[in-house]
């Protein structure tokens, strides 16, 4: 499963990824913008971990951002279960040289419309932390609709801060 955009490719991740991975998901500024869940610093042993673990399932739901033959970023997406069983979390992240080139709203919004041709979705949403104004940018560039703001929700990076919710609906 590939979708060819106009400034990337998005993929599965695949074994020979790995430097490419930790090249560019070992930055400070990457990860203070995800969950704990992604480590910081990132190592070799995350980026195979990683890459084994990525998609269990078929449709897949990880997707590698491939720029120029190399893996650069991810986006992806959490289905989630029982009465939010139609509803899906989308994440991303994307190496710091590749920023501001608009290559993850672009991703946002394939991934987005993939979603919702592919499951039985009638949401998609996403949590920006408050100090992330870029990230918000590259939502409402994709369609996507502020919706509230969960005051002190998150903890990082030692600061307990908002987060901000943001989602398409169909």
């Amino acid at each position: 499963m590939e979708l060819n955009l106009s400034k990337s490719v998005l993929r599965a991740w695949k074994p020979g990824d790995e430097q490419s991975l930790v090249r560019h998901a070992n930055s400070r500024n990457v990860w203070r913008n995800l969950r704990d869940a992604f480590p910081h610093p990132y190592t070799l042993a995350d980026a195979k971990r990683w890459i084994e673990t990525a998609n269990p399932t078929t449709p897949i739901t990880n997707f590698a951002i491939v720029v120029d033959g190399a893996a650069v970023g991810a986006i992806g997406l959490v289905l989630k279960e029982d009465v939010f069983r139609r509803s899906a979390e989308i994440g991303y992240w994307l190496g710091e040289e590749f920023w501001g080139r608009g290559i993850v709203t672009e991703a946002v919004r394939a991934v987005t419309d993939y979603a919702f041709a592919t499951f039985d979705l009638c949401r998609v949403y996403a949590g920006v932390f408050e100090w992330n104004p870029a990230s918000m940018r590259v939502l409402e560039k994709a369609g996507y609709e502020f919706e509230c703001r969960m005051k002190k929700s998150v903890t990082k990076d030692g600061e307990t801060i908002d987060e901000l919710i943001y989602a398409v609906v169909c």
